[in-house]
This record gives structure tokens, sequence and C-alpha cells, in this order.
């Protein structure tokens, strides 16, 4: 199973570091990642793989969310079926 995750707000030292760090721990492995920075935000999506994850879902999605507001960030987790049924043409 796979998953998207988007990471956005203010461009700071170590977001990259801090998002990858809370992955790794919870054994989620990063398939793919794009970041930019726009007008001064910070924008990154990544897909990842959930196989090997040791947590739930929603864990992960609170853990994600918690570290991401602790740096000033906005973080969204989808599951890869929901995201690509949401941006299906």
């Amino acid at each position: 199973m796979k998953a998207v995750i988007t990471v956005i707000g203010n461009d700071k030292t170590g977001i990259i570091a801090e998002m990858s760090s809370v992955l790794a721990k919870n054994g989620v492995n990063i398939l793919d990642l794009n970041q930019t920075i726009l007008q001064g935000y910070f924008t990154m999506i990544m897909v990842v793989e959930l196989e090997k994850m040791d947590i739930g879902f929603m864990e992960l999605k609170d853990k994600l969310q918690i570290s991401g507001k602790k740096i000033g960030m906005s973080v969204k987790i989808q599951h890869e079926d929901i995201f690509n049924s949401m941006h299906k043409i």
C-alpha cells in the first residue's frame, strides 16, 4: 500500500529532516519526493510505501501532523487510491 504526503508552509531549515525522521522511525519508506519553494512557501509531495509500517495509518497521520505543527508546516497524508480517485479527470 502507498500513500501521498503533502507538506506546505514557510520555508525554513530542517523540514525534510523532520518529516523523513518521523517516517523512518515508523518503518515508512519514501519512494519519491519532490519539493520546491514557491514565492517563499516550501511545498513538498512524497509518495511513500506503507507495507513495513509498524503503526496504524491514523497514528502515522497524527505523528506527521504533530511534527509538522512543531515546525509550522501543514501536513496531509492520503492513501494512494483515495488521492488518485480525487484527482481523476
